[in-house]
């Protein structure tokens, strides 16, 4: 069966693009010549890095719903019809075998309208906690491709495969010389290594607890690597000066994520979906931060079910300035913990997420 002509649709954040790009990856993988068009929420991300990683994208002017009433609900309406008059016509264009969610706004005015067009649809759910657009797409999807178990509280259960996540390519390498990443971070301490990262844009609360604490790690006895994040890297040097101790190596951005959790001990992290599946492919002992900024709070959802498997172990954000810094030297002092965080975390990965997702997507079009 080949494989021709795909629309991926969703985005917003990197939790739902680098899933989606994976998937588009692997089909690419299988089918050369398949045509994958990405359809996004115009001014989101998406639009910035699909073309970066070599797709076509389409832009949507649809919005989030507003949660107060006001001007910014008439720009949601007049958004949502341009975009599912947009959608009919892409849908009408591009003529796909197949489309698939991976979550965002751009996705529910292109997969309903691809379902009301007898296009099967196939919906990918990152989190613990389904989001508004995939709860309500999962009415008329043929699969929903899910990360977490007890998914049925969201979704008909015979449409639920459970697969996990896809993850980037690059981190399923094992790294087997662990000098190259020390030697990369110039650390001098191996065994005693703390990764702390925020996201990309990085974490105020994050940030704000590592800084209250840098007495803390200059006594600690090990090497912190510290990405801050883009928004907030400035202002840190800037107030810090030359007071950073030795052992706290501070990044903007870590360009080499794979060295970083080469080195890395222990991990310190926010609880994303799909950092948490990239975390539990590496199988190293965890420490998650849940961001309280998010819908539905939905990072504690997905935290929590790590750490009532004995997982991972837990910071709510209210606690991380009192907590972080002195739970990482506890753990990392602490080895039969960490063995058993390590070996518990490595029975949640999916490796085979990514594939298993485009066996099913080869299945429907064959239908």
């Amino acid at each position: 069966m080949q494989v021709e002509r795909v629309i991926i649709s969703g985005g917003g954040t990197g939790g739902h693009i680098f899933p989606a790009l994976a998937i588009a990856n692997e089909i690419r993988h299988r089918f050369p010549d398949a045509d994958i068009l990405f359809v996004g929420a115009l001014n989101r991300m998406e639009m910035e890095k699909v073309p970066a990683a070599g797709y076509k994208i389409i832009g949507l002017p649809v919005t989030g719903f507003p949660r107060k009433p006001g001007i910014k609900m008439l720009s949601f309406v007049v958004g949502l019809l341009k975009s599912n008059r947009l959608a009919k016509q892409i849908i009408l264009d591009f003529k796909p075998q197949i489309a698939i969610g991976v979550g965002g706004f751009a996705s529910g005015p292109l997969l309903r309208t691809a379902a009301r067009n007898g296009i099967p649809t196939l919906i990918q759910e990152q989190n613990s906690y389904a989001g508004i657009t995939n709860k309500l797409l999962g009415k008329s999807a043929i699969s929903i491709c899910v990360a977490y178990d007890k998914m049925d509280r969201y979704f008909p259960a015979e449409k639920i495969i459970y697969t996990g996540n896809p993850v980037r390519e690059n981190l399923l390498k094992q790294i087997d010389n662990k000098n190259e990443a020390y030697n990369f971070y110039n650390l001098k301490n191996p065994g005693k290594v703390v990764l702390i990262v925020g996201g990309s844009l990085g974490a105020r609360s994050v940030n704000d607890a590592v800084l209250q604490n840098i007495e803390s790690i200059a006594k600690s006895g090990i090497e912190v690597i510290w990405q801050t994040g883009s928004i907030y890297y400035k202002g840190i040097i800037e107030k810090l000066q030359d007071k950073a101790p030795s052992n706290l190596h501070i990044h903007e951005f870590l360009t080499r994520m794979d060295l970083a959790y080469a080195a890395a001990d222990i991990i310190v992290s926010r609880a994303g979906a799909g950092t948490i599946s990239e975390l539990c492919l590496i199988g190293k002992p965890v420490i998650l931060l849940p961001s309280p900024n998010v819908a539905e709070d939905h990072q504690t959802k997905n935290a929590l079910s790590l750490t009532e498997k004995g997982a991972a172990i837990t910071i709510p954000d209210r606690a991380i300035n009192e907590k972080l810094i002195e739970e990482a030297v506890r753990l990392i002092n602490s080895p039969e913990e960490c063995t058993r965080l390590s070996e518990n975390i490595k029975k949640l990965a999916k490796p085979m997420a990514t594939q298993q997702i485009v066996d099913e997507v080869v299945k429907l079009i064959q239908k």
